[in-house]
């Protein structure tokens, strides 16, 4: 090889790399179920836990709300003053998915407890985890900024 080639294939190299790099610094918050991802609103404190989607009208398509503890643990929800159906995916530590309810009832404050330990739990749209084939045992990437 000459050396020209070699410094292109170096450079190449280079802007690959770099471009890598930039791109999963510059996600934002997201969880992805293979190519499916959404990006999230990230609630990690009391206060913003207890809202979370309460009053909401509408959730786009490829959104949804995380929910993040400092330690797994079995963690229930209901769905008072929630306005839209909402599936809920419980993820563990492992980011392994542990639990979902599928289509939440809007307003229904019959607690909905996976009984299993979770690190995060994922809001979306009622219907997309079965629509995107998200199911127990899916793995889930986790982008938080």
């Amino acid at each position: 090889m000459k050396l020209n080639e070699i410094v292109v294939i170096i450079v190449l190299f280079a802007i690959v790399i770099g471009f890598t790099i930039w791109y999963h610094g510059n996600r934002g918050n997201e969880v992805c179920f293979e190519n499916n991802c959404f990006e999230v609103e990230v609630v990690a404190d009391d206060a913003s836990r207890t809202r979370g989607l309460m009053f909401r009208e509408e959730l786009d398509e490829k959104a949804g709300m995380l929910f993040v503890w400092e330690e797994e643990g079995v963690y229930s929800f209901w769905m008072k003053d929630t306005l839209i159906p909402l599936d809920m995916i419980w993820i563990n530590a492992e980011k392994e998915v542990v639990f979902i309810k599928e289509n939440a009832v809007p307003l229904d404050l019959t607690a909905i407890n996976p009984g299993t330990s979770a690190l995060y739990v994922l809001e979306i749209n009622g219907g997309m985890a079965s629509e995107l084939g998200i199911e127990v045992g899916s793995d889930a990437e986790i982008y938080l900024s």
